[in-house]
């Protein structure tokens, strides 16, 4: 497990205190679409202000390429995190400089500001020196809560981590405790459940999690990839062929690691990707060669709701087909509510992360039955590949 310091940690009453957030949000006609990030970040707010901290807020909002871009200012999401929050929220249209440290020395004990967009500023994507001090000068201490950024060496995530006194934000914490014992203090027997489109893009993963896990689950496109590795012909399916070698090394490793593979037996084919289109289940050995699989069938999605009751810990990332159209959402939807079913017992430990997988187990209406669902994305990959993030690793360093 990380070690870090936390909130319980700092003494923050009358000190200002920088906090990392992820505020890129999906937002259309200046309006936010999705809070939940929004959402996630007020419990360390709400706890720094109740201590009797100033709190100066810091995040990126897309990509502006180190220049001010009017469409990628922050300030719309000031009023729309001081409705999450129930407080007034004020905004500095800079994130250094005269602008922000007005703002900054305005602020009272209790109170909230936020910074503008720190990707205006080139330094912070590049770490800069100056830029990393000029950001730690407007406070005593530093918050991160933007796991989802923790991937990443930038100045708010890493540089400044290394200049304040530091810890960890209730959501970071709650990341990384849930990631620990997912993946690095698991109970066992441990399951991962891996989906997507390519085995190429999931290399990393897939090496680290056969070295960890007691069983790998491979669904998706991926699947097909394995089952043409091993000699089954899958028709016109999405299939790296290219990277037969690749897969077969990935199944010799799990062997010698003693991880069990499990790729599908049966699967939903149709000769065209729509919703509602003419479909049949086959065994995976008699995909018609003018098919294609777009979910495993029925009696994989059944094996595989018996094989998690067995297991101790789950560990999700990726649907099991193309979960975005009916009637190929079913295997994914009820493997999900079947880890979901298991979880609510007390019986599985569920921790799931990465876009497609959010979206998955909403569709699936689980979203809020398992463990854990983290929305970071590529911080959440990488951790699963057991790479260091940098953001976290500051904080260790700081602990």
């Amino acid at each position: 497990m990380p070690k870090f310091k936390t909130l319980d940690d700092l003494d923050v009453a009358g000190k200002t205190v920088l906090v990392r957030v992820d505020f890129n949000v999906p937002m259309s006609g200046g309006k936010v679409t999705d809070a939940t990030r929004l959402e996630r970040a007020a419990p360390t707010v709400r706890d720094l202000t109740k201590k009797g901290a100033r709190v100066l807020l810091l995040s990126h909002f897309g990509r502006p390429k180190g220049k001010p871009n009017a469409e990628m200012s922050l300030k719309p999401l000031a009023a729309a995190f001081a409705k999450v929050l129930g407080q007034e929220v004020a905004f500095a249209g800079d994130c250094i400089g005269d602008k922000a440290e007005t703002v900054a020395s305005g602020l009272k004990d209790g109170e909230v500001a936020l910074l503008e967009n720190l990707r205006f500023h080139a330094g912070e994507e590049a770490n800069d020196v100056a830029f990393v001090k000029a950001l730690a000068a407007l406070g005593d201490v530093y918050v991160n809560d933007a796991f989802s950024a923790a991937h990443r060496a930038h100045a708010s995530t890493e540089g400044v981590a290394r200049l304040l006194p530091s810890a960890a934000g209730r959501l970071m914490q709650a990341e990384l405790e849930h990631l620990g014992a997912a993946l690095e203090k698991p109970k066992r027997p441990l399951a991962a459940i891996v989906g997507g489109a390519k085995i190429s893009t999931k290399l990393d993963l897939l090496g680290n999690l056969v070295a960890k896990v007691d069983m790998l689950v491979i669904g998706g496109g991926m699947a097909n990839t394995f089952l043409n590795a091993v000699g089954v012909k899958v028709g016109k399916s999405l299939c790296e062929h290219d990277m037969a070698g690749t897969a077969k090394e990935i199944l010799e490793k799990a062997k010698q690691a003693g991880c069990d593979v499990v790729l599908p037996t049966d699967a939903v084919v149709a000769a065209e990707f729509k919703a509602g289109a003419a479909n049949e289940t086959v065994s995976v050995k008699a995909v018609p060669q003018d098919r294609m699989i777009l979910d495993v069938g029925p009696a994989t999605a059944e094996h595989l709701a018996k094989r998690l009751a067995t297991c101790a810990t789950l560990v999700w990332n990726g649907p099991l087909g193309a979960f975005e159209i009916e009637p190929f959402d079913k295997a994914t939807n009820s493997v999900a509510q079947a880890a979901a079913k298991l979880t609510k017992e007390g019986k599985l430990l569920t921790v799931a992360g990465g876009g497609d997988t959010v979206a998955a187990l909403a569709h699936a209406g689980v979203l809020d039955d398992f463990s854990y669902v983290s929305t970071a994305g590529g911080a959440f990959l990488e951790w699963l590949e057991g790479k260091t993030l940098p953001g976290v690793k500051a904080l260790e360093d700081a602990a």
